[in-house]
């Protein structure tokens, strides 16, 4: 078990810290494992009322661990996708509202996981990207959905387009989250908020987050069904094949569109 992913529990508030500040918080196969695990665990603890998610160090996380991408080799990517996606889908089982405390780098699928959670709060030196396309493939996490329902099909497509870096006073801007602080304020903030969740009716609680929740869910669902399909084709397509060549040929890509 990976000690780069910890749970913490004090009363009713649950923490979950990404511990690998070397990386930025890049996450990796072992690290989801734990991850989807520790959602499980919660799933099955109706005492606890609050979760905060953060991370360790300058960033909460910066996306996959680029260098340990093609590692798992018993799987194949189909399956593999299908893991992460029902792994972090835990995120709807759990009864206690997930609050995500973000400094530094929110990156590519680790941004779209902190989109499924229930509220978002930033460092002002936060900042938000989705670099996929630029390695030929596309954010398939179901943050995307989330996105385009906050902000609507202009920054979407731009943020996903050109990987453009959004700020934390332009996420604020977009709802994208919902508060700014300084950033040796980040955790008292996230603490302050979670008690305040902890301390409302249990019951009441879990009912107006299911409510708020099912008003996107069909939506989310949707979208990641079409991501599991359209990014198993890529990672087969010739176009894919063609960016990967090229760049180690060290020569420009011709695209085919296929």
């Amino acid at each position: 078990m990976t000690d780069r992913v910890r749970l913490d529990i004090d009363g009713a508030i649950a923490t979950i810290t990404y511990n690998n500040p070397d990386k930025h918080n890049a996450f990796d196969d072992e690290m989801d494992v734990r991850l989807f695990e520790i959602l499980e665990e919660l799933s099955h603890r109706p005492e606890i009322r609050a979760v905060i998610w953060r991370g360790e160090g300058r960033s909460w996380s910066s996306g996959r661990d680029v260098s340990a991408i093609g590692n798992v080799t018993d799987i194949t990517h189909h399956e593999l996708m299908v893991r992460g996606h029902r792994g972090i889908q835990r995120l709807w089982e759990l009864e206690a509202p997930v609050i995500v405390a973000i400094q530094g780098w929110a990156m590519g699928g680790s941004f779209q996981r902190a989109l499924l959670c229930d509220i978002r709060i930033a460092a002002d030196n936060a900042r938000f990207r989705l670099p996929e396309v630029s390695h030929g493939v596309i954010p398939d996490t179901g943050g995307v959905s989330v996105l385009y329902e906050m902000c609507g099909h202009g920054l979407v497509s731009d943020m996903v387009l050109t990987g453009r870096v959004l700020s934390a006073e332009e996420a604020l801007a977009h709802g994208i989250v919902s508060r700014v602080v300084a950033p040796h304020d980040l955790d008292a903030e996230a603490r302050a908020m979670a008690e305040a969740i902890a301390a409302a009716p249990a019951v009441t609680v879990k009912l107006v987050r299911r409510v708020i929740s099912q008003l996107a869910r069909p939506q989310q669902r949707a979208s990641m069904a079409d991501e599991l399909i359209f990014q198993t084709f890529l990672n087969r397509s010739d176009d894919f094949a063609e960016m990967r060549a090229a760049r180690a040929e060290g020569r420009d890509p011709r695209y085919t569109g296929s």
